[in-house]
Order: C-alpha cells, then sequence, then structure tokens
C-alpha cells in the first residue's frame, strides 16, 4: 500500500516506523517546510493518506484530500467544527474518511467501556462524575480530542449533566474536564464517579505513541479502496 503521509512531527515518524515495518511505501511526506507539494499530482501516488498535523491546517488537508479523490485516515483534533463540511466532501468527491480522537485499540476499548459504565451510573444520582487528562506539553489542544468523545459518550448516558466544561471548578449540570500539560506523558485520561460512600475509576495510560500509530496504519490498511465514511468501531468490529 502506498501511503501519503500528512505532518512529519513525532507522531508522522512513528507512522512511517510501522508502516515501513508493515511492507507498505510512504510515497509522500508532507511537513512545514513543503505544504505547497501536497497537490492533486502527488496525492495521485498514493493509495490512502494519513493526517496528523494540528487544528490550524487540518481542514485545509482533508479538503485537499477529499478533492483529490484520496481516502484519508484523520488524527488531527481541534478541527472538528468543519467535520460535516469534510463529510459532505467525501460523499460528494466518493472517497473515503476516517476521522479520529484516537486510534490506540486500548482506547477505543476504553470508550466501550466508558460508555457502559455511564449507562450504569445515570440512575445513580449521589455519585459525581469528573475527568482527569494529562499530556506532553507541546499538545496545542485542550482537552484532548480523546477526553472530549469520553465527554461526549458521557453526556449521552448522563441526564444530570448538561455541558463539559474544561474547568476543575464546575456547577452540578457540568461535566469537569482538568487538563494537564507535563512531560513526558503521552497521554492519561481518568474518569472518576465519587459518592460519600465511594469512588468508581477507570483510566486509560498510554506509555508511549506506537499504540496511536499502529492504530493509524491499521485504519489506513482497512479503509484503501472504500468509499465512504468510517470510525474506529469499523476497524476493530466493536
Amino acid at each position: 500500500m502506498n501511503i501519503a503521509l500528512i505532518g512529519y512531527g513525532k507522531m508522522g515518524k512513528t507512522i512511517e516506523e510501522i508502516a515501513l515495518q508493515r511492507g507498505h511505501s510512504i510515497v509522500l511526506i508532507i511537513d512545514i517546510t513543503n505544504q505547497s507539494d501536497l497537490t492533486k499530482e502527488n496525492l495521485s501516488k498514493a493509495d490512502v493518506a494519513i493526517e496528523f498535523t494540528g487544528p490550524e491546517s487540518a481542514y485545509h488537508n482533508v479538503l485537499t484530500c477529499m478533492k483529490a479523490g484520496v481516502p484519508m485516515v484523520v488524527g488531527s483534533t481541534g478541527w472538528l467544527n468543519h467535520l460535516e463540511e469534510a463529510k459532505n466532501a467525501c460523499m460528494e468527491n466518493k472517497t473515503a474518511l476516517l476521522v479520529s480522537s484516537n486510534f490506540s485499540v486500548g482506547v477505543n476499548i476504553f470508550f466501550e467501556i466508558n460508555k457502559r459504565l455511564a449507562e450504569l451510573m445515570n440512575s445513580h444520582t449521589n455519585y459525581n462524575v469528573s475527568m482527569e487528562e494529562i499530556h506532553h506539553t507541546t499538545k496545542k489542544d485542550a482537552p484532548s480530542g480523546t477526553a472530549i468523545t469520553l465527554a461526549e459518550q458521557i453526556l449521552e448516558k448522563n441526564s444530570s449533566k448538561t455541558k463539559w466544561v474544561n474547568e476543575s471548578e464546575s456547577k452540578p449540570e457540568e461535566l469537569s474536564i482538568i487538563s494537564k500539560r507535563i512531560d513526558p506523558a503521552p497521554g492519561i485520561h481518568t474518569i472518576v464517579y465519587s459518592s460519600d460512600i465511594d469512588d468508581i475509576e477507570i483510566k486509560h495510560t498510554a506509555h508511549n505513541r506506537k499504540g496511536f500509530a499502529a492504530g493509524a496504519v491499521l485504519a489506513a490498511e482497512f479503509l484503501a479502496g472504500k468509499k465512504g465514511i468510517y470510525s474506529m468501531s469499523d476497524v476493530l468490529g466493536l
């Protein structure tokens, strides 16, 4: 499989390493020094593109790949206010798009546990739910995309919470997300249901970037040759 790699920071380099180990070829690398090379002609060499840049460039990159008809795996967060437009571009250009806040297999299993626990706790109003996420100091957005996904899952199931806030102090109807930036943490997400009697806690700790990168390559393998909108649940059969 020929891969276009858009974003060549620490994550991009890890994705490259794993993709090559799995027998794939990197036919295009785009970073901050050669953004003008992200063209339809250059993208035509790729079976799929993997994008890990930042919120300021992700939407432009997605639209460029969609217009080129190249299936795309997107790991950038902080741009999802444009997600519906990206999906429309995907369908109009008859290609494929998979956007995820986290490609780690473990995190996606954690998502399923989070949804089930939130459902179980909905009727137990004596518990208050809160969340903490810790990432490295170079992470640009807060809260993390993974934390937002977890929070939205809880809001869907927990009738006592109406919105999430990125603050330690919150109103009873708000879900507090506390964001910390501490090196070298690649990602820790903790959800706690607290009461006067006891606490219930679930936690995912990433030890390095390899889990995220391996999941992104797995998603690219799944997406190549397909058309439509997909998620990591489709990739993993969850």
